[in-house]
């Protein structure tokens, strides 16, 4: 392993996991969030099916999944941000943890979502 790709333990960074009843929002989403370098990157993808019960029914639609990679830290205000677009009454927030990453990769991350520092 060279240098670039060793891999590093971490506790800084997660994946923010939601869904979106399309591709459309959830990029408006992803834009939003990146933009404010509350996440490093977003990875969108393709139309799956969803089964799930909603108001005593059971519901079968079409939906897309998002990942953002984001910082512990900035959890929450991505969360807010995110909340604040976001087509559905009861969106999925649900975080996971990242536990190591390549050590090129994290440094980029953590470059990507550095806060300003305000005085």
């Amino acid at each position: 392993m060279t240098e670039s790709t060793k891999l590093e333990t971490t506790n800084d960074f997660c994946f923010l996991y939601s869904t979106y009843p399309n591709a459309d929002a959830a990029l408006t989403a992803a834009r939003l969030v990146v933009e404010k370098k509350l996440v490093a990157c977003v990875n969108v993808y393709p139309p799956m099916k969803s089964v799930y019960m909603w108001e005593g029914k059971r519901d079968e639609t079409s939906e897309v999944a998002a990942f953002f990679k984001t910082r512990r830290s900035l959890v929450n205000a991505a969360m807010n941000e995110l909340w604040s677009v976001h087509p559905y009454s009861v969106p999925c927030f649900v975080v996971l943890p990242i536990e190591a990453g390549s050590t090129d990769y994290l440094a980029w991350a953590r470059e990507q979502t550095q806060q300003p520092v305000t005085v």
